[in-house]
């Protein structure tokens, strides 16, 4: 597991970059995700049903069912499959876990991790899944 994301968008992460290969009218099973990138199923299936319900991808029922993406992956944005799973937590929650920390009340921690915060955030906003699956050098994400 990272040390920044869990393990869930982890996955959702690793899911959306598989799927951004793919042609924009094919239809990917979950039994084919799981096989190609050794995600378990049923934890996959939430996941995914999770992103469908968020707007990035779309599901079909069915033998020539399976999931896509709901929009070219160069409009999806890493930070849109992180926000979707983890939430703005990350963005805007104290490092240390201090409720009441601010920029007017900071724990020791609060200017470091605000910068590191906002690097994180251009970072994942600049990254398309279709720049990021390109690049990825593992088979399993070769055709």
């Amino acid at each position: 597991m990272s040390l920044i994301f869990s393990r869930r968008c982890e996955y959702a992460l690793q899911a959306v970059t598989f799927l951004a290969l793919k042609a924009p009218s094919e239809r990917t099973s979950i039994r084919e995700i799981t096989r190609r990138l050794r995600i378990p199923a049923h934890f996959l299936a939430k996941i995914l049903q999770d992103l469908t319900r968020k707007n990035l991808l779309i599901s079909l029922r069915g033998p020539t069912g399976g999931f896509a993406l709901a929009k070219p992956p160069e409009a999806i944005r890493l930070i849109d499959i992180v926000k979707a799973i983890d939430g703005n937590d990350l963005f805007e929650k104290c490092a240390m876990g201090f409720p009441e920390c601010s920029t007017s009340n900071p724990c020791a921690f609060h200017e470091e991790w605000a910068e590191l915060r906002e690097g994180l955030d251009r970072l994942l906003a600049s990254k398309s899944v279709l720049e990021i699956a390109r690049n990825m050098g593992k088979p399993e994400y070769r055709r």
